[in-house]
């Protein structure tokens, strides 16, 4: 079986590092020990960006200095030296290191920057060859016609087949969407061997510079700027020397605006554009001359940065200087630009069949599950059978992040609710791309009359009026349940700014619990370094009783189920078996014959102690005949306090990842988020939504 892959890119520009990161996310949800290797980085100035990339997403851990052999410079002073075996053999060395460590190795070749580009093609098909790796050729399709791309793809093929190179699959990155057609058109005229040839379009947001990588280029000063600032995409750079009439007439949206650091009007005006629904959306500003505002405008800047969310950065050289400088910064993939990731990851996984690509590369697949190979299933299974979710708190700044990523990688339809015109207009201060999603404000939308009656229906013989009602269902929360109701969506998931109560009532008062349900209860996944447990009740039922604990056993083993988690439930108690006494252990004992009556096809073991359920060793002594003991997938705790402190221990002790609450027990799915949640806390739980409606379903 394969145990290594070499990309080789045939010219520059052709995007190695979105492959680079397509192949990683792909390798990373079947085999631990992950390795990521280059035998050449241009400098040894700074880190190689693609390296330090890798490393931090998929937690490799090999030090950096393991990944890579010779800088350009290095590399181009052996060859002019004629020391090319010296060369090879040194990467070689490096390699067998790295690979000792790995089960699977990862190799980018050269960037074709700073030596000649027949060198570097050679090079890349001799340093494959001789590390034994199958090549996978990378084209650039940008600015050629298919008859051009379809030429350079069989001169390719040919001289890696000279080398004695074995080409598991050829990709052709940047092709105009309206080549593509046209491009698969001709393979097939040529008779070429389509299956294991992919075709990826050119994606704007990976072409474009942000505010963030001039600034580190350029070693600009930040003004003003967060890391979400900084990470907004440039699509055009314009400098600022009209008169402010003139100005606002050119700028558009994406233009960073270079200009003086004194021209305190032209400084002003463009963080007014920011404010203003009607002036375009500019990336950022930048300073030129070494110029800074005078101490006043500097006051009235950091007074606007929280409702002018730009960056602002200064820099030494002369405005001609600055642009021709900011002009030459390539753009790139950073750790920090979860944006361009997900764009990186939604442009590969929407354009390479990963199933077959790993069959062409033999990937064996591991028992293993680490918490990225886990978030990486939720993400695929998800997308087979894209559900619609509705999230209520449309205009929260994380939520339109995490929409943006859900919508790029193909997780789920999504309708935010909220006033559109405030919504597209922090979309468009935000810098994002959310085509195709919905935006329905409750109060004035068409459904609310019919919403309104439904939900008096549901509610009269609580007292509820006709007018009651109508004011309720204006609330997003109720609303957007009222939405999951009626079919117009198939999941919720809100909380980022709202209480767990405001989260859940619509839900228990409109959708209501499964038939054979009496509650609705939570279970966490909790990810730890080898393995997912779930985690139940830890959020909702402060003491259940007997048949309500019994219920939760039920819920969170279809609940494990339909994440892929084989379930062995745990029925946790202070006392494992029959050795110990007292209300609260035969309430779990209680709670474990009630669940076992009425699902004997589960395994169920209960009571016993949270040791006995999870070590093999302490099992074999206190129940070595059980089936569940020293193996459990599911753990059921006997009260809240218990749960909710031990799955907070866990995560803190074992630095798990904790994925939930996840609400069961519903007729559809509502899911609460915690209001300190990150982005890829959202994204993570829209998945797991998307994935209780395809249960549903």
């Amino acid at each position: 079986m394969a145990d290594r892959l070499y990309i080789a890119a045939m010219e520059p520009g052709s995007g190695k590092s979105v492959i680079a990161l397509g192949i990683m996310e792909m390798l990373s949800r079947r085999i631990r020990r992950l390795g990521y290797f280059r035998p050449v980085v241009p400098t040894a100035k700074e880190p190689d960006n693609n390296i330090r990339l890798i490393k931090a997403r998929y937690q490799l851990e090999p030090d950096y200095e393991q990944m890579f052999t010779f800088t350009h410079e290095d590399a181009r002073n052996l060859a002019a030296d004629g020391k090319m075996q010296t060369l090879i053999k040194s990467i070689i060395n490096k390699f067998r290191e790295l690979k000792q460590d790995c089960n699977f190795v990862l190799c980018e070749g050269t960037d074709f920057t700073g030596v000649g580009s027949a060198f570097e093609f050679d090079f890349n098909a001799d340093v494959a060859s001789n590390l034994g790796c199958p090549i996978l050729a990378l084209l650039n399709g940008r600015k050629k016609s298919p008859d051009e791309t379809v030429d350079a793809m069989q001169v390719a093929w040919e001289y890696f087949e000279e080398k004695g190179c074995t080409i598991v699959a050829t990709l052709i990155n940047r092709v105009d969407p309206k080549q593509i057609q046209g491009l698969k058109d001709h393979i097939q005229k040529m008779g070429l061997t389509a299956d294991s040839i992919y075709i990826l379009p050119e994606e704007p947001v990976l072409g474009r510079p942000t505010v963030g990588e001039i600034a580190r280029s350029l070693d600009a000063k930040i003004l003003q700027g967060d890391p979400k600032a900084l990470n907004r995409g440039v699509h055009d750079m314009k400098i600022a020397a009209m008169n402010l009439p003139h100005y606002l007439n050119r700028i558009a949206d994406g233009d960073l605006i270079i200009t003086p650091g004194d021209r305190a009007d032209v400084i002003l005006a463009s963080l007014a554009t920011t404010i203003s629904e009607t002036a375009p959306n500019i990336a950022g500003l930048l300073l030129s001359g070494g110029l800074m505002p005078e101490d006043p405008i500097q006051h009235l800047i950091q007074g606007l940065k929280n409702y002018s969310p730009i960056a602002v950065i200064s820099v030494n050289t002369d405005t001609y200087a600055t642009a021709m400088n900011a002009g030459m910064v390539r753009p790139a993939l950073h750790p920090e630009n979860e944006r361009k990731i997900a764009a990186a990851l939604g442009l590969f996984e929407s354009h390479v069949d990963t199933r077959h690509l790993e069959e062409r590369i033999q990937v064996v697949r591991s028992n293993r599950v680490t918490p990225m190979m886990f978030e990486y299933e939720l993400i695929e299974k998800a997308k087979v059978d894209r559900r619609h979710i509705v999230l209520p708190e449309g205009a929260e700044q994380r939520i339109l992040h995490a929409a943006e990523i859900l919508l790029r990688r193909g997780v789920a339809d999504l309708t935010l609710l909220g006033n559109p015109e405030k919504i597209n207009t922090k979309i468009g201060m935000l810098g994002l791309t959310l085509d195709g999603v919905k935006i329905v404000d409750p109060r004035t939308s068409d459904y609310q009359a019919g919403f309104a009656q439904t939900y008096y229906q549901l509610r009269k013989h609580k007292g509820i009026s006709p007018e009651m009602a109508a004011d309720t269902v204006s609330d997003v929360n109720f609303f957007g349940t009222l939405m999951v109701y009626d079919g117009l969506a198939d999941g919720m998931v809100s909380g980022s700014i709202h209480t767990t109560a405001e989260t859940i009532l619509p839900a228990l008062q409109i959708i209501r619990t499964r038939p054979g349900f009496s509650v609705v209860s939570s279970v966490f996944l909790m990810c730890l370094a080898d393995r997912v447990l779930v985690y139940g009740d830890c959020a909702v039922n402060p003491d259940p009783n007997a048949e309500q604990l019994a219920e939760i056993a039920i819920s969170s083993a279809e609940t494990a189920a339909i994440y892929g988690i084989e379930p062995r439930i745990a029925m946790c108690s202070y006392s494992t078996g029959e050795s110990g006494k007292g209300q609260d252990v035969d309430k779990v004992r209680q709670a474990t014959r009630i669940a076992r009556e009425r699902r004997p096809d589960l395994k169920i073991e209960g009571p016993i102690q949270y040791d006995a359920a999870v070590d093999a060793g302490v099992a074999r002594t206190k129940m070595p005949d059980s089936e569940v003991a020293g193996k459990a997938t599911v753990f059921i705790f006997p009260d809240l306090n218990t749960g909710n402190n031990l799955y907070k221990a866990v995560q803190r002790s074992a630095k798990a990842i904790a994925i939930g609450p996840i609400l069961q027990g519903l007729n559809k799915p509502v899911n609460d988020l915690s209001r300190g949640c990150t982005i890829p806390d959202i994204v993570n739980t829209a998945a797991i939504t998307a994935i209780q409606a395809q249960a549903v379903k």
